[in-house]
């Protein structure tokens, strides 16, 4: 693995950071204070300025390494990521985007759906995609999706309640949106008749019901989505309705396979909330003539230096598990413990991180006169969605022991 960036990569981190300081970190309170408010000037100023990285998404970036190029478009998306975050990432959450409905339909859609769905996008216009997963009886566990997808005629028609929908309001509201069902075809048959259902925008019976009000990330929306009685074109299903018992590439596990490129975007922001966290740290205690010595040993650096030292070790950590995770998604390699590894870190780093920030800054730390408080809350999402702490560890024990989900859960 070659651990430098290209020029491609590079341009990606400057482009991000300059939106990140000059049109998020502006807005970052405001926004984390009316929830539900939409920035649209925000999202006008960033879209004309994200057209050019939908265009290179869409092409494939790419690097040498050795006599051959290597696709690159993860780690791209990874490292812009970090940057967004950095300047607020409830602002980023929100920026227009596919999001995770746009990933599981280019994960595992037929052309004609990626052209229906993503087309537009990569041709340059704003949409929202968003994937809705957890019910209001389990959050984690996907085996108990009890949202129905029944076949009548040349139609689905989906019944059921989901909730913590990530961009989902926006999804359902704009007109090109749309948003990623899981719902059940047969629940007595588990996973094996889960399937995932594109129901675009303005479709009669799926309606926004509730907007969550959060602890972090609060510029992003966050709803439960009711389905009742909501009809789309049989061919909006992913993957075939064959009920297959061990999975199938184009069903259930295809569409899991989604989130071996999406955790590592997740650790990615988490970083970028951490990063700017310590930033600020460093920036008050200087103010206070409180540098950190690197350079004298262990045995003569004060406890808050030794600290300092160790959220810096951490973070770096983590950043380089999400690179790898990414370099081995771009390679075409399958990366899904690599992929938990990273965003099972990076949530427990941006939380201890954020966490110790604050309480180094004491009282000022705990005000509202620095954003240190407010990433702190920001911080807790990294370990929740996309697979909790627990989930991804899961995952991760699972693949190093060689046990199936029935063995160890």
């Amino acid at each position: 693995m070659d651990f430098s960036l290209s020029k491609a990569a590079q341009g990606r981190i400057a482009m991000a950071r300059m939106a990140a300081e000059m049109l998020m970190r502006p807005i970052s309170r405001q926004y984390d204070e009316d929830e539900h408010t939409d920035p649209w000037d925000f999202f006008n100023t960033m879209w004309e300025a994200s057209k050019a990285n939908a265009e290179s998404t869409s092409l494939g970036g790419s690097k040498k390494s050795g006599d051959k190029k290597v696709s690159e478009n993860t780690l791209l998306a990874c490292v812009q990521i970090e940057e967004l975050a950095w300047g607020d990432a409830g602002l980023y959450l929100s920026i227009p985007n596919p999001g995770l409905g746009g990933a599981a339909v280019q994960a595992v859609g037929t052309p004609e759906q990626k052209q229906r769905f993503l087309g537009s996008f990569y041709a340059g216009k704003p949409k929202w995609g968003a994937m809705a997963i957890t019910e209001p009886h389990f959050g984690s566990d996907s085996k108990q999706v009890a949202t129905t997808a029944v076949r009548e005629g040349d139609e689905w028609v989906l019944n059921g309640t989901k909730i913590f929908c990530t961009a989902g309001h926006r999804a359902l509201d704009e007109s090109d949106g749309f948003v990623v069902v899981w719902a059940t075809l047969d629940r007595s048959k588990g996973r094996a008749a889960i399937k995932s259902f594109i129901v675009p925008a303005g479709t009669p019976g799926a309606t926004v019901s509730r907007l969550e009000d959060k602890m972090g990330i609060r510029a992003s929306d966050t709803v439960t989505i009711t389905l009742d009685n909501a009809r789309i074109p049989a061919d909006n299903i992913l993957g075939t309705a064959e009920i297959v018992e061990k999975g199938s590439s184009a069903g259930f596990g295809g569409v899991m396979a989604t989130f071996d490129s999406t955790r590592p975007i997740v650790a990615a922001s988490g970083i970028g909330v951490a990063r700017a966290a310590l930033e600020v740290l460093k920036e008050a205690l200087a103010e206070q003539g409180i540098t950190i010595r690197y350079e004298v040993g262990a045995h003569e650096q004060t406890v808050l230096e030794r600290e300092v030292m160790n959220m810096e070790a951490q973070l770096q950590a983590a950043r380089l598990l999400t690179w790898k995770a990414c370099n081995m998604m771009d390679r075409g390699q399958r990366n899904s413990r690599e992929a938990s590894m990273a965003k099972a870190k990076a949530g427990t780093v941006v939380t201890r991180v954020t966490q110790k920030c604050v309480e180094l800054a004491g009282p000022l730390g705990y005000s509202r006169k620095l954003m240190l408080e407010k990433w702190m809350r920001d911080a807790k999402i990294t370990d929740i969605y996309e697979g909790t702490q627990q989930i991804n560890q899961l995952i991760i024990a699972r693949s190093i022991l060689g046990y199936s989900s029935a063995e160890l859960n």
